[in-house]
């Protein structure tokens, strides 16, 4: 079973995604904020691919991306950031920082899965 980490603050976006990945099969952990992620990575460094909300009370999806990206056991797992921040410079700087593909929420779950499944391999 591919295993996807969830990192989202809002609690019915989390909900709604697990919801998803959980009906298409996939193993899901989740995370409120990227200090609890990064804590979850150092234990079970292995996730097939990680969601990532950018804006959280403590600390940005951007910078866990960063984190993950300089970090040699983690910088392959694919990231899909999943926010409502729709600018194009928002995509284009989550891109940049190392993520694989952008949705902005709300998201058709169609779309959300069809992204999910080019990321996971």
């Amino acid at each position: 079973m591919k295993s996807i980490l969830i990192v989202e603050d809002t609690p019915t976006d989390q909900r709604m995604m697990t919801g998803f990945l959980t009906q298409a099969g996939f193993g899901v952990t989740t995370a409120t904020s990227v200090d609890e992620a990064w804590q979850w990575l150092q234990t079970h460094p292995s996730p097939d691919l990680i969601i990532l909300d950018i804006v959280m009370p403590d600390k940005s999806g951007l910078e866990l991306c960063r984190m993950v990206q300089t970090d040699a056991q983690l910088k392959s797992i694919p990231i899909i950031f999943c926010s409502c921040k729709g600018e194009e410079f928002d995509r284009f700087w989550a891109l940049r920082q190392g993520g694989k593909a952008y949705i902005v929420k709300p998201f058709a779950p169609k779309e959300f899965l069809d992204t999910v499944y080019q990321h996971v391999h």
